[in-house]
């Protein structure tokens, strides 16, 4: 019976993902796209401890805001749907409006939906600057660089969420003290999921580029394990990427797998490249030793208290 259900995940299709120099201005370019619309969400949504109001979530289709609470339409959603590469937006009175994603610089992306919400009867204030980018950056209604918009990258990244998703759901279920929701950051572009110890943290040191220290200070005001996937800018290809906060003796030494697995000095986390877990036998079970491993190294070295904490340490196959 085990053997039958081990199968069952390797059908699971995990598809090939290009170096980021192969899509990086479309990736660039809806980056911002999704950064407008997570500043939207965050508009209208009351504050949550470590900014988790603010982040988008996989769905059937792409990247959902979830529901968005509204004085007067009640509530609303924005989707981005990347199998038809559309922006729809839907009210719980009914609305409905969608408008193509093709040939949209930043700009017409931030007029047309901004247009849109308001013939909705829903007019967000944001904050014009994108966030967490390197770099002097235009406001998003002065960005008119056109870039050509590479559908069929940005629907493989999607559909590696999806199985990102699942295998990282399937991660949190193991753990029973304060945990994140499986859910994707505007901010860095990427799909994370992390547990905490429930001791504080020292006060982090900021730093982040075009992003107000006290986000970051907020964010990291508790011991953590974090780990997220992304599609690799700055290192050149899709990871996975795990780290704790603050760093604990012995972590960067501490016995990880698969044996791909590394830990990277610069970024001062432990690397997975995507293509060793979409090359894997097993990519499910690849993703979670990487998982385990390197919360191992974090809850270890860190001294957590293990035994409060986790309801189990076994991830059966999902059925």
């Amino acid at each position: 019976m085990k053997e039958v259900k081990e199968n069952k995940i390797q059908q699971f299709f995990w598809p090939e993902l290009p170096a980021i120099a192969e899509w990086e201005e479309t990736f660039n370019l809806v980056h911002q796209w999704i950064q407008i619309v997570g500043k939207i969400r965050l508009y209208y949504m009351p504050w949550i401890n470590h900014c988790w109001q603010t982040t988008l979530y996989v769905s059937t289709c792409g990247l959902t805001t979830s529901l968005i609470p509204h004085p007067s339409k009640g509530g609303f959603e924005i989707e981005f749907n990347f199998i038809d590469h559309l922006l729809e937006i839907k009210t719980v009175g009914g609305q409905n409006i969608s408008f193509d994603l093709k040939q949209l610089s930043i700009a017409d992306f931030y007029h047309k939906t901004m247009e849109t919400l308001a013939e909705m009867g829903i007019k967000p204030v944001i904050h014009l600057k994108p966030n967490e980018i390197p770099g002097p950056v235009l406001p998003f209604p002065k960005n008119t660089n056109q870039v050509a918009y590479d559908q069929k990258n940005v629907h493989l990244f999607w559909r590696s969420l999806v199985n990102v998703h699942r295998v990282f759901t399937r991660f949190r279920a193991g753990f029973s003290g304060k945990a994140s929701p499986v859910h994707f950051y505007w901010g860095s572009f990427d799909l994370a999921v992390t547990r905490f110890s429930g001791r504080p943290a020292p006060k982090h040191p900021g730093g982040a580029p075009n992003c107000p220290d006290w986000v970051m200070e907020e964010a990291y005001n508790s011991e953590l394990s974090s780990a997220g996937f992304w599609p690799g800018a700055g290192l050149g290809e899709p990871a996975f990427y795990s780290y704790g906060y603050s760093e604990p003796d012995g972590f960067q030494t501490f016995n990880i797998e698969p044996k791909e697995a590394y830990y990277h000095n610069g970024f001062r986390e432990f690397i997975l490249p995507y293509k060793a877990v979409q090359s894997a036998a097993n990519p499910d079970q690849t993703l979670i030793d990487f998982l385990q491993s390197t919360y191992e190294a974090a809850s270890v070295c860190g001294n957590w208290d293990k035994d409060s904490l986790e309801m189990n340490n076994e991830y059966p196959p999902v059925t």
